[in-house]
């Protein structure tokens, strides 16, 4: 019987439309990609890629929708879980050393969504320890000498390396948007609370946000919709993006700067397309300020009971944070919530004042760091995430040994349907699809 030739990258039609055999032959072939690459790509996390459950959920769903035309949307499709969503059928260990028994629970109620959509759990990616600083070992496909990012690491990566064709991650700060962008994938930060957040261990419950990466826009807009109505919408006769001027941009870097001015400059040359730069964030500092404290003091309170059971098996960058977290008090808390409260209002606000669309900024400082000792800077995704803002992230451009730069867009609370129909328009304005690393 002759292989199939999977394609680099996976989008939903792939797995949609396939019939049982093919389906079948589908997922062994995917089974030889990750035979071939995960000792060097190191996407899953230890225990988390079960070829036999996979197989077992296939057939299940085979059995459920027998009839190609009664499918779900998400049927077929490979799925990879960030190792902080609990999950039927797998331990989680949050990329620590801690006992998974820990962690256990009900399956989160998002995996079930996505199984209830006719997706199937390829496995259980690798995440920096408890979402913060300490790596894991997973290598960028687009660079192996080079982060993916993180902390939702393996999921960024399994989408670009053709394991699933989509995957769940967290942001806190930047941990969606940012290894998006590093490898070259979409990444969907949702408006906070969109997306349900039980079932997850949490990092900070005030910030945490649940998102998603596909290989393309069409593949994310369909995931999307199946938490809010992303019914295809006319185009305005203009459109408008803001770029924050001031401190916060001064966070990136020059190559980034240069890529992203060109970026902005290609976008303003469509057809009813503007693009204004002006002073968005008079306290920059301030907000990135109490974001950090606010993420730390609710790490502590999260990891009080664990961190004194456990804490020699806390490696030293989550242990220095609940440190800093166990100095702060509720007062820090208190203010950090009211913090993200008025950052919203005065984002939407700006934008519904000027009939803007979306604010634009690079997805990141610069490309993604080589070596492995961290995941890069979240600097410039700490504003959307604070104010819990949709972002849409999505490849601009590629520079030295194939590293993409992403830009993002953020849209006001809530509007999250208007925010991806923009996709279309701002991937127009990408580098030559020659030198961009994703169809």
């Amino acid at each position: 019987m002759p292989r199939f030739a999977l394609p680099p990258v996976l989008g939903f039609d792939l797995f949609r439309k396939a019939d049982a055999e093919t389906l079948l032959r589908l997922y062994r072939e995917l089974f030889l990609r990750v035979a071939a690459s995960e000792g060097e790509l190191f996407i899953f996390a230890e225990g988390g890629f079960r070829p036999k459950v996979v197989l077992d959920d296939l057939e299940e769903a085979l059995r459920r929708w027998p009839d190609v035309a009664g499918r779900p949307p998400l049927f077929g499709v490979p799925v990879g879980i960030k190792d902080v969503f609990r999950t039927s059928g797998y331990a989680i260990r949050c990329g620590s050393l801690l006992p998974s028994a820990l962690f256990a629970g009900d399956e989160a109620p998002l995996v079930t969504r996505l199984r209830e959509a006719g997706a199937i759990v390829m496995g259980i990616t690798a995440t920096t320890e408890f979402t913060h600083a300490e790596p894991a070992a997973t290598r960028n496909p687009c660079n192996r000498r080079h982060t993916p990012g993180g902390s939702s690491s393996g999921s960024a990566a399994g989408v670009r390396a053709g394991y699933f064709a989509l995957a769940l991650g967290t942001q806190t700060m930047g941990s969606v948007v940012r290894p998006a962008a590093f490898c070259g994938v979409r990444g969907v930060k949702p408006s906070q609370g969109l997306l349900p957040g039980q079932g997850i261990i949490n990092f900070s419950p005030s910030l945490d946000q649940p998102g998603f990466f596909c290989a393309t826009t069409q593949d994310a807009a369909t995931t999307l919709s199946l938490f809010c109505d992303t019914q295809a919408r006319g185009r305005k006769a203009s459109t408008l993006f803001v770029v924050p001027e001031g401190a916060y941009m001064s966070e990136v870097e020059p190559g980034m700067r240069r890529a992203f001015d060109q970026y902005c400059d290609r976008l303003a040359r469509l057809p009813g397309v503007r693009v204004m730069s002006m002073p968005v964030f008079d306290d920059w500092q301030g907000v990135y300020t109490r974001h950090q404290q606010l993420a730390a003091a609710e790490l502590a309170q999260m990891h009080n009971a664990w961190f004194a059971d456990f804490g020699p098996l806390y490696r030293p960058k989550t242990r220095e944070f609940i440190e800093l977290g166990q100095t702060l008090g509720e007062g820090v808390i208190e203010a950090g919530r009211a913090s993200c409260a008025d950052l919203r209002k005065k984002l939407d606000d700006l934008l519904a004042g000027m009939k803007a669309d979306a604010f634009l900024a690079p997805a990141a400082p610069g490309e993604a760091p080589k070596g492995f000792a961290s995941t890069g800077n979240p600097v410039m995704n700490v504003p959307w995430t604070h104010a819990g803002l949709p972002v849409l992230c999505l490849p601009m451009d590629t520079v030295r040994g194939g590293l993409p730069l992403g830009v993002q867009a953020a849209g006001r609370f809530g509007c999250d349907a208007e925010l991806m129909a923009l996709a279309p328009l701002l991937e127009t304005a990408a580098a030559p699809m020659s030198s961009n690393p994703l169809p």
